[in-house]
């Protein structure tokens, strides 16, 4: 009977050591994935567009304490310059911790920027953490605007 209960133990922790697996561990260098633009298309000014992405950091230093710091960039193909978003700490600012998660921004209404009656647009995205690291750049859906 000892045997029986012995093979039992070794059987019950070969199933857990299979069961467990290693933590994947994510570069300190932030990393961005493209998740969704919506509306696929909408009317000048009319609604706010929103961005999906998710993001992966191994030292979680996403975001930043001051509201003046600005460390999300999204730029419109179509313009020279990205808009500057605000991202408040995803940690506490005094710790190091692997995050992941998903990034939601409200793009204000798009607008039609040459003599045509529709136009049609990408935005690029990248994020810079409290290291001054920037992660990959995604690009977005297109999305068409109209008058």
């Amino acid at each position: 009977m000892n045997q029986f209960y012995l093979k039992l133990l070794i059987i019950g922790l070969s199933m857990t050591l299979v069961d467990c697996k290693k933590e994947e561990k994510y570069s300190e260098i932030p990393a961005l994935e493209f998740v969704s633009l919506t509306p696929s298309s909408t009317t000048e000014f009319s609604q706010n567009i929103v961005l999906k992405l998710t993001y992966q950091d191994g030292d979680g230093d996403i975001g930043h304490v001051d509201p003046d710091v600005y460390s999300l960039y999204v730029k419109d193909q179509r313009l020279p310059r990205a808009d500057e978003y605000h991202i408040q700490p995803l940690t506490p600012p005094d710790q190091s911790l692997q995050i992941e998660g998903e990034l939601t921004v409200k793009l204000s209404g798009i607008f039609i920027l040459g003599n045509d009656s529709t136009e049609s647009t990408q935005f690029t995205v990248k994020l810079q953490d409290r290291a001054g690291n920037w992660s990959n750049e995604v690009v977005t859906t297109t999305i068409r605007v109209s008058k």
